[in-house]
């Protein structure tokens, strides 16, 4: 896929991982970019640090589906096409489920996943339009291995790789390319309350995730072939996760009782 010249949507644009997807689209010659986030300072400043991109920043909630409606039309205004659509915004809550509140709960769920379907569904219209575009939608690895203190959350990303799945059929027909990365645990503000060991670096994440963009793969999976044999592990013998999980549940536990990124 060629990347120059493309209109892109991204959603958590301006940290993380959604701000070095940026630097690597500003590299394959991605000129206009849409940015939709809670925060307008953040957004800002991506003027000033790339000032030869033209910026569409659009402060709004992705629980919020009139927002999502109105950021649409702002683009729809803007430019009347749109090539390329990163469902990149997500928050995280751990804990046991039942000291989990119920606000977060509903919030993981609204903008982890309802969000980001009604954004697309929103977004469709314009995407239609492109000559050669794609919807990448960034997961997690516990989309793929879900693990004890994550269950909202890891619920909510494999439900996103399925989503994934789904539109890349029921789109065949437009010149669309549907893709999800699955990232493992990545050195990102969302990650600052968690007690991990390595990660890797979000400029790591965004590099893999558009080659793999250009390349057409259907699941960009980080964590080497290690964790490509644990997923199959997963699939196919889940006793053993289980077996991996329960020994390891209270170094878990304690690695993830204050993570909240909400």
């Amino acid at each position: 896929m060629e990347l120059k010249n493309k209109k892109v949507l991204i959603t958590g644009g301006s940290a993380g991982i959604g701000k070095s997807i940026i630097h690597e689209l500003t590299k394959q010659g991605v000129q206009d970019i849409a940015v939709i986030g809670r925060r307008k300072e953040p957004m800002e400043a991506l003027k000033q640090e790339y000032p030869s991109v033209n910026f569409l920043t659009i402060q709004a909630n992705m629980s919020r589906p009139d927002e999502l409606t109105e950021a649409v039309q702002l683009i729809s205004g803007e430019w009347n096409e749109l090539d390329i659509l990163i469902n990149n915004a997500g928050v995280v809550s751990a804990g046991l489920l039942t000291e989990l509140s119920d606000e977060d709960i509903i919030n993981q769920i609204n903008i982890n996943l309802t969000g980001l379907i009604l954004l697309t569904k929103k977004s469709l219209p314009l995407l239609m339009k492109s000559k050669g575009g794609a919807i990448m939608n960034i997961s997690s690895g516990y989309g793929y291995i879900a693990m004890p203190f994550y269950s909202v959350y890891a619920a909510t990303k494999a439900a996103v790789g399925q989503f994934s799945d789904a539109m890349r059929r029921e789109l065949h027909q437009y010149p669309l390319h549907v893709m999800t990365v699955y990232p493992s645990a990545t050195d990102t503000p969302m990650m600052k309350t968690a007690k991990m060991g390595q990660m890797d670096s979000p400029e790591e994440v965004a590099k893999v995730s558009v080659k793999g963009l250009l390349n057409e793969k259907m699941n960009v999976i980080l964590g080497g072939p290690e964790r490509e044999e644990q997923i199959k592990i997963n699939f196919l013998e889940p006793e053993k996760i289980d077996q991996f999980a329960i020994a390891n549940y209270e170094g878990l536990r304690e690695g993830t009782k204050n993570h909240r990124a909400m």
